[in-house]
């Protein structure tokens, strides 16, 4: 198939990266950064603030959004940033934190309805330039045309298309997962690791995704293993070099109805989306077995497993009982009854997930009873 992409913005990636925001904000003067409370813990708002205020540059700080907090979040932060001209928007934190910089930035010059997006209206220009410094290397969407949003209405997950040009830069700054607690950080790889495989999976993948995923999965899986204590591993740079290959490799296929599920579960409830896929993907990587036998087997000899002389189909299969035996080894839950939730609250989750565009790229055919049974095999 034809390859066609095109990367928005500059990326920086390495230990210490987020000392270069000045540098790469100089030319707007002022700056409102979006972020979360949580990060004035270990100063790491304060020192970004002084990186950039010792680069000339003013900031304002908005830092009120909940954990729970959906799109509608963007139109408070929007008012700030008209009332105080600030020509550019820093979105610095987790996954919802970035998106609701990404939005942020799109409604601030057109003061377009946040409904409207969400509704499917496309911003073509009338933006403002937003820099993503993203605490987790997680986000398959960084480098895509589109990304998550709650809607408040509903809080449902909705794709929102995002016009080019609107990232100007990326800094991904290995240390800053280090702000993360020891399970949060093993879940985001399992995380990062099942967008990969669906990436390698999808029917939309190419020899360029597959070159940069297999890599990223090869890292996912070290990143793994290293916290489950069998290797000693650089996880403060590999990290962000497996997030990049990750997010490269998904912008140009896309993940699947994992990814999907994950996202729309955390958008309904208050469940960590790196919780979410780690409990779904072994029945994400039971289907692919049958879907995609080849890879599959790939993948498990890019874990580490031992596959040679092994057929297809077993082979495969090692790479399932691979992530269930490293998940058991961190005494990960492995269901959602942990988090007190019904079947009957499921399948709305199931639905919004099958209508998510990228969830059609997985390979095989994906109705709404299809991804209920999923989140029923992980209940």
């Amino acid at each position: 198939m034809d390859i066609s992409f095109q990367l928005d913005p500059d990326i920086i990636i390495g230990i210490d990266t987020i000392n270069r925001a000045g540098t790469k904000c100089s030319e707007y003067g002022r700056v409102l950064i979006i972020t979360e409370q949580i990060l004035h813990e270990n100063r790491r708002i304060e020192r970004l603030v002084e990186i950039l205020e010792d680069a000339g540059i003013e900031t304002i700080i908005f830092d009120e959004i909940p954990v729970q907090a959906a799109a509608d979040t963007a139109e408070s932060a929007a008012v700030l940033a008209q009332g105080s001209r600030c020509p550019a928007i820093i979105g610095f934190g987790s996954l919802r934190v970035q998106s609701i910089a990404r939005i942020t930035a799109m409604i601030v010059k057109t003061r377009m309805s946040i409904f409207e997006l969400l509704d499917g209206t496309s911003l073509q220009k009338e933006y403002i330039p937003y820099i993503s410094i993203p605490t987790t290397s997680q986000d398959p969407f960084l480098f895509s045309r589109y990304f998550i949003a709650i809607d408040p209405r509903d809080h449902s997950a909705k794709l929102v298309k995002s016009p080019a040009g609107l990232c100007t830069t990326a800094i991904m700054d290995g240390s800053l997962s280090e702000s993360l607690s020891g399970e949060f950080v093993s879940t985001a790889a399992f995380d990062g690791f099942c967008a990969s495989v669906e990436a390698y999976c999808s029917t939309k993948a190419s020899f360029l995704s597959d070159a940069l995923l297999e890599q990223s999965i090869v890292l996912y899986s070290q990143i793994i293993d290293s916290y489950a204590g069998n290797s000693h591993f650089d996880l403060t740079g590999e990290t962000a070099n497996a997030g990049f290959l990750m997010a490269l490799g998904c912008a140009i296929s896309a993940p699947g109805i994992g990814t999907a599920l994950a996202f729309a579960l955390n958008s309904r409830f208050p469940i960590a989306k790196s919780w979410c896929s780690t409990i779904i993907l072994p029945n994400i990587l039971e289907k692919l077995v049958t879907a995609r036998p080849e890879k599959m087997a790939k993948i498990a000899a890019l874990m580490g497993e031992a596959t040679t002389g092994v057929p297809v189909g077993e082979s495969a299969s090692m790479a399932v009982e691979s992530i269930r035996r490293r998940r058991e080894i961190l005494k990960i839950p492995n269901s959602f009854k942990n988090y007190n939730l019904s079947l009957d609250r499921l399948v709305s989750v199931a639905e919004t997930a099958r209508n998510l565009e990228f969830a059609a790229f997985t390979p095989w055919t994906v109705s709404t009873d299809d991804a209920y049974d999923l989140l029923k095999q992980a209940f």
